[in-house]
């Protein structure tokens, strides 16, 4: 078993990487502090891993609520249901939330905890590589609304992670690549040596090599955690790590919640910025096709989808977090493992992007 801890004062934690990790009771109950325990997760996963979870927490009072599986019930509507099973059960603020499940899930169920009585423990107990990687580490939590993903949430630490590389056997390989977008994110944001070592082994990934899954895990969460531990309410250098997403946001967005997986989403995010990027003139041409290469090797789409229109996705790129003063503002590359700020961009160059990007 690999740890990665998170250094964040009062509220480090840290993250479990290794085979089994999800059926070892001991690491549940180091972290929980009182006896009422409500597991989230939702109709995929629950037939998988509920019980196998259930059975770490005997003595508890555990309780479950099974969610709806996909990106178009992550909204307030669903996130109610948890809000429901932890009045109905009268758990008070010493109660512990485990969230299992994917990204959907972990967003959801840490939001919730974020919020019952303004605030419960709660435990990333996430079971997709793109959980693994991203979304269960550095306290992002929220729900999506109808204008814009993720624009309902708070920033709210769990108690652990428990990032069991068994369970990615059961993800099927749409799932799989899509949290490989994520991965190929570190490398180009901060990570060069990543993103070669991804170029020569993303089949071992894809074959799900228990190495190459676990060391893969272990490097994503150890780039996150330095970036999470030097700016963990992304006031500067955590919005690197937003790189290809207000692209990826619009089309997730315009195409219709769950029509196309995040990561995919992400992955013609980052496409979009490296061609907007060698528009800048930073990147070379050979760097740009190197990312798109990746990419496709990972079996990512790598365009928009067709019936999106640039000007939609311009206006759908105008909800964004990191916009200010109503400009559009980008996370773009200097060069593949170095990354920028938040930068306005001429809009000509932006729709140029758009318009005209087709490999």
């Amino acid at each position: 078993m690999k740890i990665v801890q998170i250094e964040l004062g009062q509220r480090s934690y840290p993250i479990y990487i290794g085979a089994s990790v999800i059926s070892d009771p001991a690491l549940y109950r180091k972290h929980i502090k009182g006896r009422q325990v409500l597991v989230v997760t939702n109709d995929t996963v629950a037939p998988l891993y509920l019980d196998k979870v259930l059975q770490q927490l005997e003595g508890y009072q555990a309780v479950s609520v099974i969610l709806p599986d996909g990106e178009q019930f992550k909204n307030l509507e669903v996130l109610n249901q948890i809000f429901d099973a932890c009045l109905l059960n009268k758990f008070g603020r010493n109660a512990t939330l485990i969230a299992l499940g994917g990204g959907v899930t972990g967003d959801m169920g840490g939001f919730a905890a974020a919020c019952y009585q303004r605030g419960i423990p709660f435990i990333q107990v996430p079971t997709t590589l793109l959980a693994q990687v991203d979304s269960s580490v550095g306290g992002k939590t929220g729900v999506n609304h109808p204008l814009g993903k993720n624009m309902i949430g708070a920033f709210y630490q769990p108690q652990c992670v428990l990032a069991d590389t068994l369970v990615l056997g059961s993800l099927d390989k749409r799932q799989l690549s899509a949290g490989l977008a994520e991965v190929i994110k570190y490398g180009l944001i901060r990570d060069l040596e990543f993103f070669t070592w991804l170029e020569v082994n993303i089949q071992h990934v894809l074959d799900k090599d228990q190495e190459a899954l676990a060391y893969v895990i272990e490097r994503s969460c150890r780039n996150k955690a330095e970036v999470v531990e030097e700016d963990e309410t992304e006031a500067s250098v955590r919005a690197t790590l937003n790189l290809g997403h207000t692209f990826g946001h619009a089309i997730e967005t315009g195409a219709g919640y769950g029509e196309i997986l995040h990561g995919e989403a992400v992955a013609i995010g980052l496409c979009l910025a490296a061609d907007l990027s060698r528009r800048m003139g930073w990147l070379a041409n050979n760097d740009v096709d190197r990312i798109i290469m990746l990419c496709k090797r990972a079996n990512l789409p790598v365009i928009p989808p067709k019936n999106l229109t640039s000007d939609q996705l311009i206006q759908l790129m105008s909800v964004d977090k990191k916009n200010m003063d109503g400009e559009i503002r980008l996370i773009l590359l200097k060069n593949i493992g170095c990354a920028t700020l938040p930068i306005g961009v001429d809009p000509k160059l932006l729709h140029s992007t758009l318009e005209n990007y087709n490999h």
